[in-house]
């Protein structure tokens, strides 16, 4: 651990003082080399982690503060550094095709890549963070997991492609151990890290689209396109992807917009691909906007479907109908949820409808934790 004094010079360095004492940031166990750079003129690096490919000067850090050009060389200063964990229920995610009724250890670091002001975990997400010795290895988190019971881990709660260097390393641990891996994120990485995480052990994948390029440029500060090429990476890498849009009041629930995201999810992820139309609340810098009317929500599940998809989902609201599975041929109820339980499962163990016998897309064995 780093004395008061030292803690002090290393915020000083981050803050972009001359004081460097390089050495001590170095020693910090949160502080790690990171990976997918590449060294550009006047010291400065490029970071290959995410699609902001920030170009980072010596003594400088990129847009989401968590990685630091030292003497040269770019560095993660949060390998470890988790500022959420908890054990969640899959559908928390949500994945409601991905292992139904499973636990995942959940975890979080810090900061984002995006700028989103509707955030739901801006208290993390918009925290700028600072190395530190108070970490859990990959090891340690996978030996928690399974002697809690966990079927898998999930990175979570802000942007989990921060995380990119400890989730190799923790998914290749995880994947051996039995347990499966899977990322909660805006999709913003590269091409190449998504092709690492994917090799490393991640089985699934939930994309956030924020809307429309309009949308994601003017309150993300990004662009929609990377995320879409993403979507279909990760299905052509075998994993596991659903989608989810959080529907947000005279922002982006315009129902032509609406139309095109699911247009766009058959095009890039097939007809089969969940897509979960979420309820917004009003949070963070949008405490001005009232909560999604259900009325809009469900005019955008029937658009969805309309559009193609088998498989269109409410979330935010407890009990509704469309958190429940019904067959896209004959219409039975094959999994019932309510919020994020699942209190029925009609599947057959070759998971096809009992009715009809068509097969229903699912990974993973249910497991039937029933309220």
């Amino acid at each position: 651990m780093v004395d008061g004094k030292q803690k002090k010079r290393l915020d000083l360095f981050l803050m972009g003082s001359t004081t460097t004492h390089l050495a001590e940031i170095r020693r910090l166990a949160s502080v790690r080399p990171a990976m997918l750079t590449e060294s550009a003129a006047m010291g400065r690096i490029r970071c290959g982690v995410c699609e902001r490919r920030c170009l980072i000067a010596e003594k400088g850090s990129g847009f989401c503060k968590t990685r630091y050009n030292i003497d040269g060389s770019l560095y993660t200063i949060i390998y470890g550094s988790i500022s959420s964990l908890s054990i969640n229920p899959i559908e928390k995610k949500p994945f409601y095709h991905f292992w139904p009724g499973s636990r995942a250890l959940t975890i979080g670091s810090w900061s984002c890549n995006f700028a989103c002001p509707w955030c739901q975990n801006y208290d993390i997400s918009k925290k700028h963070p600072s190395p530190t010795d108070e970490i859990i290895e990959p090891k340690k988190l996978v030996k928690l997991a399974l002697a809690e019971g966990c079927q898998g881990i999930s990175f979570s709660f802000n942007e989990p492609t921060l995380l990119f260097e400890y989730a190799l390393d923790t998914f290749s641990i995880a994947r051996a151990s039995g347990l499966y891996c899977n990322f909660v994120s805006n999709g913003y990485m590269t091409a190449e890290a998504l092709r690492l995480l994917a090799e490393a052990g991640m089985d699934a994948i939930k994309f956030d689209v924020k809307g429309c390029e309009e949308v994601v440029k003017r309150f993300c500060g990004a662009y929609s396109e990377p995320v879409w090429r993403n979507i279909k990476l990760a299905k052509d890498f075998g994993l596991h992807v659903e989608v989810v849009l959080l529907l947000i009041p005279d922002v982006n629930s315009d129902i032509d917009e609406v139309r095109q995201i699911a247009r766009r999810v058959r095009q890039v992820a097939g007809e089969d691909t969940p897509l979960h139309v979420t309820r917004f609340y009003p949070t963070y810098k949008l405490t001005n906007k009232p909560p999604t009317p259900i009325s809009t929500l469900e005019r955008a599940v029937q658009a969805a479907r309309e559009e193609g998809l088998n498989y269109v989902y409410i979330g935010n609201v407890p009990g509704h109908r469309c958190e429940n599975t019904w067959c896209p041929k004959c219409g039975a109820l094959l999994i019932e949820r309510y919020g994020f339980a699942v209190t029925r499962y009609e599947l057959t163990k070759d998971k096809k409808c009992p009715k009809c016998g068509v097969s229903i897309p699912l990974v993973g064995e249910p497991l039937r934790y029933l309220i």
